[in-house]
């Protein structure tokens, strides 16, 4: 069953929470990744920090033996994950970090640092962006459920950036409206394997879900839902190049989607890539010793701004995360290699 997965729960006890036993191969295209990050990529909903914890705590092993997260795997070895599955809907609070942009009695604007999930989902239930809320704020939004509390949109577990925190019901209402109705401005900024020719275009093409890996997203052109991106380039550094994106539509992975669609994905993605990391021995030639650390390692992409005209104050407002200092230290290693 190379790369496919089979689920066993198990029952939880009054001494801790339901586990769930999960069991696959490792296919030859994952060959080469790290463990903790091929993983990380397979359980989009749990954050790169989680699986290292159950690697480390041997709840995660590869052909029967402990591994450490480095661990290189190679084509056939088995994997077999357990997985502690929460049993409450109720979110924990947890006192995660949060780098507030912005906030009032009706909304708040935060800058999501990478590796940091937003919601939970799949029975996981910490470590995730809206436990941080649920132990900074008294009151959020319940439109969406109880497990996401004040959430009117997302981002990608490794995209950094603005991101949306609604307090009150009715803002809610109104502020979903205008992402529904594409009333909502946003701009990220990408670095992307490669040379883009083109100064600036509109990447025009329909995303559907990939059916040979649940994952992905791919383009559809036929029976995908309709999404449109803008890209402009910032500019080009030798092989790579840092572009502006600006997303018409809101599909899920749609930047990542896009561009690797023009063939040019983003730098360490992973999931859409060429690799899931980028460091200094791959700009200047040769093999990366073992002990190298990444100069990146997740995507670099970056939710820059977002503009919304605010439901009770009634006056357009834009909120701007600066960039982050993994990204900004690709890009000026990048300069000085371009030359």
């Amino acid at each position: 069953m190379s790369d496919r997965q089979r689920e066993e729960p198990s029952r939880g006890t009054d001494e801790g929470p339901e586990v769930k036993r999960f069991e696959f191969e490792v296919s030859g295209r994952h060959e080469g990744r790290r463990l903790d990050t091929y993983l990380a990529a397979r359980f989009a909903d749990y954050s790169r920090t989680f699986i290292k914890t159950l690697i480390r705590e041997k709840h995660i092993t590869v052909n029967g033996r402990p591994v450490k997260p480095s661990y290189s795997p190679s084509a056939g070895d088995r994997v077999v994950a357990l997985v502690p599955m929460q049993r409450h809907e109720e979110v924990p609070p947890e006192d995660i970090p949060l780098d507030i942009i912005y906030e009032d009695r009706w909304l708040v604007a935060v800058n999501k640092q990478p590796d940091l999930v937003v919601h939970p989902s799949k029975g996981h239930q910490t470590g995730t962006l809206v436990n941080a809320l649920v132990h900074r704020f008294r009151e959020l939004s319940s439109a969406y459920g109880p497990l996401r509390p004040g959430i009117v949109h997302r981002l990608d577990r490794d995209t950094s950036g603005v991101i949306l925190i609604i307090k009150d019901g009715a803002v809610h209402e109104d502020v979903a409206r205008q992402f529904e109705e594409r009333r909502v401005a946003k701009e990220y900024i990408a670095v992307c394997e490669g040379r883009v020719e083109l100064d600036s275009d509109v990447v025009d093409a329909p995303i559907g879900p990939d059916r040979q890996n649940r994952e992905k997203m791919v383009v559809l052109q036929s029976a995908g839902r309709a999404a449109r991106t803008v890209y402009e380039v910032v500019e080009r550094l030798g092989g790579f190049t840092v572009v502006r994106c600006l997303p018409e539509t809101g599909r899920t992975h749609q930047i990542r989607v896009h561009l690797q669609f023009i063939g040019h994905p983003i730098v360490a993605d992973g999931l859409y890539g060429r690799r899931d990391a980028v460091y200094l021995s791959d700009l200047v030639g040769g093999e990366h010793p073992p002990d190298e650390e990444p100069l990146l390692d997740r995507q670099a992409l970056h939710a820059r701004r977002l503009t919304i005209r605010h439901p009770r104050l009634g006056e357009e407002m834009t909120f701007e995360a600066p960039m982050p200092a993994d990204i900004m230290r690709l890009i000026n290693v990048l300069r000085e290699h371009a030359g």
